[in-house]
């Protein structure tokens, strides 16, 4: 089964997100758009897991939890990688303070001890909000840079817990059913 380990938001938060977005989505772009349920913040991809990894992986993020404290941290700024002029995934920002710094490295630390690679890439937490096809080249994407700096979204998120996340990846893209929970330290 393919996981990773990530941050979920409550229901009135993922649809104030979709709401704020409705502008891009009412753009002539070629851009497969994500429904508001499959919203999260992914803090460590795990790839392809065999069911006997998911106890030890549960047990870790429990470990990891427990010696967090719940934070918050905002939610806002619209973006896209790897450039806004050449977009393959539209975004929503999460703020990257200390707390959530350090809560992703422990766990890519704890995942470590469980067999995962490190991830090297640069941390950027971010909420997708499309995929993007450039095959029709920058032109197709011509105004996305000043619509993106001309939209307002804040939110403060309260981060009590992390999700263990199974993808099932089909034509129809992918669907994410949270399998486990692990809640922060309050």
């Amino acid at each position: 089964m393919r996981l990773f380990i990530g941050l979920t938001f409550p229901k009135k938060l993922r649809e104030r997100i979709y709401r704020a977005a409705r502008v891009l989505r009412e753009e002539e772009m070629p851009v497969r758009w994500i429904g508001l349920d499959n919203f999260h913040v992914t803090l460590k991809f795990l790839g392809e897991v065999r069911s006997e990894a998911v106890p030890p992986i549960e047990a870790a993020m429990v470990k990891v939890a427990s010696a967090t404290k719940s934070f918050s941290t905002e939610l806002g700024g619209f973006g896209a990688f790897p450039t806004i002029r050449r977009p393959r995934l539209l975004w929503v920002g999460l703020g990257a303070t200390a707390a959530l710094r350090c809560l992703k490295q422990d766990l890519e630390w704890s995942m470590g001890d469980c067999g995962f690679d490190a991830e090297t890439r640069a941390f950027h937490p971010h909420i997708t909000l499309g995929r993007a096809d450039d095959r029709d080249g920058a032109g197709a994407f011509r105004g996305l840079d000043q619509l993106v700096a001309d939209m307002e979204f804040s939110a403060e998120v309260k981060v009590r817990s992390v999700d263990l996340i199974r993808s099932n990846v089909s034509k129809d893209g992918a669907r994410y059913r949270v399998l486990s929970s692990a809640k922060l330290d309050t």
